[in-house]
């Protein structure tokens, strides 16, 4: 996750020696990629709300020129007014004139699609209810059910060794877990799909044909929910009385499946790095002036999964804190810069409990839908994880973590950890089911499969672990 850059007091302050702050591209505009800019991506939001105010120019790929948009108030203008900014890219001037290269890492990300994120007015309206009753029908309690057996197994997966990576072990496993299930997705499938949609976000050489394997699995979904519906995600999308295509099914479940787990899992890893290397965290927690959900916000603020949404257009030419921005002109949203706005946020060493006007989940038309389960997830799973491992501790020096991404999002790549190992006590007889192995009472890919019994609710016994 990222941290915004300090001096001794706790106050945001000039970018350090070195910074990309300080480096430019042409035109005296700043570039927001690259591994310079990326490296203390927070320098580079104040230095550019110093030169710019509260919404600065900026290059993306290839020197295409964009609007970062940086206070907290006009990042709120920007995703509330669909009529000046729309989410629908088939409006970008830079495509339109050939100024995009064809190979452009930009264009994955911005290509026009059927989805939702892409559409307003009446088209958004129409698929934007598919998706949110759709969500609606998934079992709040049932999904937490299913969060408690899956972290549970996943912990005596690792549990005996007494040590594990909480990243790749856990953070990564959980989210995929559990969405494949409320999905419809057989669970023998669900971590190698994980997979896949984590190489396809993250650049590599073989990202194109893991995209591959995840529409096919997406398609494949749909057509056997379509043969044979059940009580899950996909099949009350190809229900709803929207009507949608088996194309516009499949892209929303990619895309639903896509955004859910790589921002989980960034939400479940930073939340577990402040747990473990931030003492007055710790003691907040332990002390009773902070709840786990408070938590998960205090990180919503600081360290967003997701830094940047560059899926807003100027619809006509307009005027946003004083730049004049032209109709077809990329203006992003900056979740990340407006969570840390010295509007709101003038010490950002003073709690947020309780706050939950970040910009996280975005706001007006397009603001996240599927949030309830991505923060139950999280929530349960790390409670979970801190019940049963109360004595857990870094197995490395902080500095020591190494932190990798992009201009939209940056994440840990590992949070190895070590704890007192557990005794996983089984049945005579009864090996522990593997994860990836189908639940005895509840078969996620047989449709009529009911939901698992109730899980034991979890003591609070890390409560004494954050008080030392």
């Amino acid at each position: 996750m990222t941290t915004p850059y300090y001096d001794p007091t706790g106050t945001a302050t000039t970018p350090p020696p070195g910074c990309p702050a300080h480096a430019g591209g042409h035109d005296g505009l700043r570039r927001l990629y690259g591994p310079e800019a990326e490296a203390q991506p927070y320098a580079l939001y104040e230095q550019l709300r110093k030169e710019h105010g509260a919404v600065a120019p900026v290059l993306l790929h290839g020197d295409v020129p964009a609007w970062l948009v940086l206070g907290h108030r006009e990042n709120l203008e920007v995703m509330s007014s669909p009529q000046r900014f729309t989410a629908d890219s088939r409006n970008w001037r830079a495509l339109a004139e050939g100024r995009v290269a064809q190979d452009s890492p930009l264009l994955p990300i911005i290509t026009w699609q059927p989805l939702v994120a892409f559409a307003d007015g009446d088209a958004h309206a129409r698929l934007r209810s598919a998706v949110t009753d759709s969500l609606e029908r998934i079992s709040a309690h049932g999904t937490r059910r299913y969060i408690t057996r899956y972290a549970d197994r996943l912990i005596d997966d690792f549990g005996s060794q007494g040590h594990a990576d909480l990243l790749s072990d856990f953070a990564q496993k959980l989210p995929a877990l559990v969405l494949c299930q409320r999905f419809g997705i057989a669970e023998q499938d669900a971590l190698r799909l994980g997979a896949a949609v984590r190489d396809m976000i993250s650049g590599s050489a073989t990202a194109i044909e893991s995209n591959q394997v995840v529409e096919k699995v997406m398609r494949d979904l749909v057509e056997r929910k379509t043969r044979q519906p059940g009580e899950d995600f996909a099949s009350w999308l190809i229900g709803h009385q929207s009507g949608l295509t088996a194309q516009e099914v499949a892209e929303h479940l990619r895309h639903s499946l896509v955004a859910s787990m790589s921002t989980v899992i960034n939400l479940i890893a930073g939340t577990l790095r402040k747990v473990l290397t931030d003492r007055g965290f710790r003691g907040s927690l332990s002390g009773g002036t902070m709840t786990l959900p408070d938590s998960l916000d205090q990180v919503l603020w600081d360290d967003p999964p997701l830094a940047v949404v560059p899926t807003r257009w100027a619809v006509r030419d307009t005027t946003l804190a004083g730049q004049q921005i032209r109709a077809g002109d990329m203006v992003m949203v900056g979740i990340a810069a407006g969570n840390v706005d010295p509007e709101i946020r003038p010490d950002l060493t003073v709690s947020v409990h309780g706050n939950r006007s970040h910009l996280a989940f975005g706001a007006g038309p397009h603001q996240c839908p599927g949030q309830d389960i991505g923060r139950a997830i999280a929530e349960t799973g790390i409670d979970r994880l801190l019940a049963r491992l109360p004595d857990l501790e870094l197995s490395v020096a902080e500095d020591e973590l190494t932190v990798v991404g992009s201009w939209m999002a940056r994440g840990l790549t590992s949070l190895p950890v070590r704890f007192t190992a557990l005794r996983v006590e089984q049945q005579a007889g009864t090996p522990a089911p593997a994860v990836g192995a189908a639940l005895p009472d509840a078969v996620p890919q047989r449709e009529t499969a009911a939901e698992p019994g109730p899980a034991r609710k979890p003591r609070r016994r890390w409560f004494g672990w954050l008080r030392r």
